[in-house]
């Protein structure tokens, strides 16, 4: 047994990332070692040989992602994992994989940059890369967790939605989080539910690969089922083929978009604490989560009215929740890691009364607790 079902163990979060993976249904792994995502790697090469599942170390990110979306294609569930300069190495083949719908889950445990940075330290700077990385037009589901339980279950999520959307999945915890140890009880085998995306039941002469849906996603078979399609990179019709025409084009295109949009509910996933009382919000995701909520506990006891708010899925952005659940409030205090990102979402989405004020760091080191004490002890 790898996962240790209903079992309570001290699990490092990367660690539970791995095993998240395998109770996921993983079932081939690409990718290159870089801090600080490495132990995920090793632990997954230690892990599923004994699954018979597939590990192989590629000579580059660019040849993981790509050996990533044939080895979906040829019918296994795939991941892998990086960090900054490798995700960026990915962007063009996370491009392709949405234009192409090929479910994948990527895992991209943060750290300082840009270039090179501080590897070992963390960071929440390839926030807007997740969503605009890649060029065109294209959608994005991108989770970030705040604990070691979140690592597990998050990427059980990930996975999950990329076969119910057809689509990349990025998993994005920071340095902090992929590298904390936390006591965790995981859960029982048969309490964790794994989807499998819906394969088709018609003939092999009616069969489109991209056929149109009320949920904007098809069943997709798999290389060597004896289904005939075509897949590329180019703008394409039902049967994957390259089209310019251009009711093909714009069906193509709302496809890609409408499959996220207009299932919205299905992806939000927001927390908040404390929000109906409160005059100030503290807005965070990630490691930085955590030392919102302990500032909270301390501003409370200062009989100081603070709520938190935290976006579990960071893309799509929660635009609606986020408007009705700020709007009112007097100031939203936005702590980052990075030099301000999220920040400009929580801008857009509040009405000019709201006064919202960043607090960031980018030294690699966590914002604490008191950091945001102070920080709202200026504002109010």
């Amino acid at each position: 047994m790898i996962v240790p079902w209903g079992e309570t163990r001290l699990v490092q979060g990367n660690e539970a990332v791995a095993l998240g993976a395998i109770a996921a249904g993983i079932g081939f792994f690409a990718g290159y070692p870089i801090t600080p995502s490495t132990e995920i790697a090793e632990l997954l090469a230690r892990y599923m040989p004994l699954k018979d599942k597939k590990w192989i170390q590629m000579e580059d990110e660019i040849a993981s992602i790509s050996a990533l979306i044939g080895a979906r294609l040829a019918g296994s569930k795939s991941m892998t994992a990086t960090s900054g300069p490798g995700f960026s190495l990915m962007q063009e083949g996370i491009g392709y994989a949405c234009m192409t719908e090929v479910p994948l889950v990527l895992v991209n445990v943060m750290r300082a940059g840009p270039s090179t940075g501080l590897p070992t330290q963390a960071a929440q700077g390839d926030v807007m890369q997740s969503r605009w990385g890649t060029h065109g037009d294209h959608p994005v589901i991108v989770l970030a967790p705040s604990n070691v339980m979140e690592c597990f279950e998050l990427t059980v999520r990930a996975f999950n939605l990329s076969e119910i959307f057809r689509n990349p999945v990025i998993l994005m915890p920071d340095e902090i989080i992929g590298h904390m140890r936390e006591r965790i009880t995981f859960p029982l085998r048969e309490d964790v539910h794994v989807e499998k995306i819906p394969v088709p039941d018609v003939p092999v002469e009616w069969y489109e690969h991209y056929h149109e849906s009320a949920s904007y996603v098809s069943p997709m078979a798999i290389f060597g089922s004896g289904y005939r399609f075509h897949v590329t990179g180019l703008t394409h019709d039902k049967q994957g083929f390259p089209t310019r025409k251009e009711n093909e084009v714009i069906a193509k295109m709302e496809r890609l978009k409408y499959k996220i949009t207009r299932r919205l509910s299905e992806l939000e996933d927001v927390r908040m604490h404390g929000m109906e009382d409160s005059r100030v919000v503290i807005f965070a995701y990630g490691s930085v989560y955590r030392s919102a909520l302990a500032a909270q506990a301390i501003l409370r006891k200062r009989k100081k009215r603070v709520g938190v708010f935290r976006p579990v899925t960071l893309w799509p952005f929660p635009d609606r929740t986020v408007k009705e659940n700020l709007d009112s409030k007097e100031v939203v205090l936005v702590p980052e890691l990075n030099q301000g990102q999220m920040i400009h979402e929580v801008e857009r989405m509040t009405a000019d009364a709201v006064r919202v004020v960043p607090l960031h760091r980018v030294d690699g080191y966590e914002i604490t607790p008191e950091e945001i004490v102070n920080a709202v002890m200026e504002v109010v």
